[in-house]
């Protein structure tokens, strides 16, 4: 019994805590930025801009995205990639945090095709999903896909192994079908 609501415990804590750590760390640098901003233009400048810290922090971000970019800045993000994925418990956090951003954002975006699936042939019970890998052969199933299905009015979803012969592939784009699902179908495509 004891064992049984530590494991769900420890299942709770891994399903949180990416999200409140990333979310509390987003405040941190985002109040701290904005106290030094503040700080610095009370006591050169004499004035005081509410927020002045967040809009530095956006430039900030930006720039950082931009020189990230260049061919000078990726041999070091490399290296701060690899140190990180190297790290014993920070491994686990920053690699599912970074894979799920990438799923959405960014130039390796995974949700970018949108599939409606038959789960059940007798019902014909269909389903709008992403699919996200074409070759199950790492894990040794053949003729079958995976398909992410997110949830409406929330950010998870699951992940089906289906038949290839049960996809159809739509024509809609990607962000449109995501709005449609997570929205629970209220909002047209």
């Amino acid at each position: 019994m004891i064992t049984r609501i530590l494991r769900y415990f420890i299942q709770g804590l891994l399903f949180i805590a990416p999200s409140f750590i990333t979310i509390y760390i987003v405040y941190l640098v985002f109040t701290y930025t904005d106290k030094t901003i503040q700080h610095l233009f009370s006591s050169y400048l004499s004035i005081s801009i509410p927020g002045m810290g967040i809009v530095v922090l956006l430039l900030l971000i930006t720039t950082l995205g931009f020189l990230g970019q260049s061919i000078f800045f990726r041999p070091l993000r490399k290296l701060l990639d690899n140190m990180l994925i190297r790290a014993p418990f920070v491994k686990v956090l920053y690699s599912a945090i970074r894979d799920l951003l990438s799923a959405f954002v960014g130039n390796e975006r995974k949700f970018n095709r949108p599939v409606l699936v038959k789960v059940n042939a007798v019902s014909e019970l269909e389903k709008i999903g992403f699919l996200t890998s074409d070759d199950l052969s790492e894990l040794h199933i053949k003729d079958k896909v995976a398909v992410y299905f997110p949830h409406s009015y929330n950010f998870s979803g699951e992940m089906f192994i289906v038949p290839r012969e049960n996809i159809t592939p739509l024509n809609i784009p990607a962000a449109e079908v995501m709005k449609f699902i997570v929205s629970g179908g209220v909002t047209k495509v």
